[in-house]
């Protein structure tokens, strides 16, 4: 039954793929302007489509999430679009964290104990649970990958779901933040933004340099 279940599954992602190459929505994901005039035709049902879209760009991983938080920040500013980026990034982490426990935890569980290799490695749940929540905080760090690898761990449901809402706020709203601002055609306000996104992307490797220097 299991196995039927997983052979479901990735026929209705492979299908989900062959459509949207199909219809030219694979592209337009990479396409920012044509996605956000897509996301604006639709009107009221506007913000349910970025939900979805976000939840689609994380389960299916090499879809890109990032213009499309930039888009629900251009469309519907810093709260809502906020808002919007959260419900999408927390739904997809956990359909994709869903898809790794049932089937690939399971599968590993019949020749490797999970739940010793992750005490052993990683720790207990609550270290897992600050690890996933850690990661969310870094940029650099595949949103996608954490949600599927935590899958295999030991964590409980919960205890990610929390870890990765909690990790997740401050770059939605970074990213809603920025899409408004370059959305405004405001030239020193884009500048002001893109000078802070890049200080933000820098604060983790100017973090670990100094803990480099500090140790010697």
């Amino acid at each position: 039954m299991k196995n039927i279940l997983f052979l479901i599954s990735i026929l209705i992602l492979f299908g989900l793929y062959i459509y949207f190459d199909s219809t030219g929505l694979l592209e337009t994901f990479f396409d920012t302007k044509e996605l956000k005039n897509a996301v604006q035709e639709l009107g009221v049902l506007g913000p349910i489509a970025i939900i979805i879209l976000m939840t689609t760009a994380i389960v299916l991983a090499p879809l890109p999430s990032a213009p499309i938080a930039l888009i629900a920040g251009a469309l519907y500013g810093h709260l809502w679009g906020t808002i919007y980026i959260l419900i999408g990034a927390e739904l997809g982490a956990i359909i994709a964290f869903g898809l790794a426990r049932y089937f690939g935890h399971k599968f590993l569980n019949k020749w490797i104990d999970t739940e010793v290799i992750s005490r052993r490695f990683l720790g207990s749940q609550n270290v897992i649970m600050g690890i996933v929540f850690i990661s969310r905080l870094l940029p650099f760090v595949s949103f996608d990958l954490v949600s599927y690898a935590a899958g295999l761990s030991s964590i409980s449901a919960w205890r990610f779901a929390i870890a990765t809402l909690a990790g997740i706020i401050p770059a939605s709203f970074l990213l809603a933040h920025f899409g408004e601002e370059f959305s405004s055609f405001n030239a020193e306000r884009i500048v002001i933004s893109v000078l802070v996104l890049g200080c933000i992307m820098a604060l983790p490797f100017v973090i670990k340099i100094c803990k480099g220097r500090l140790s010697v």
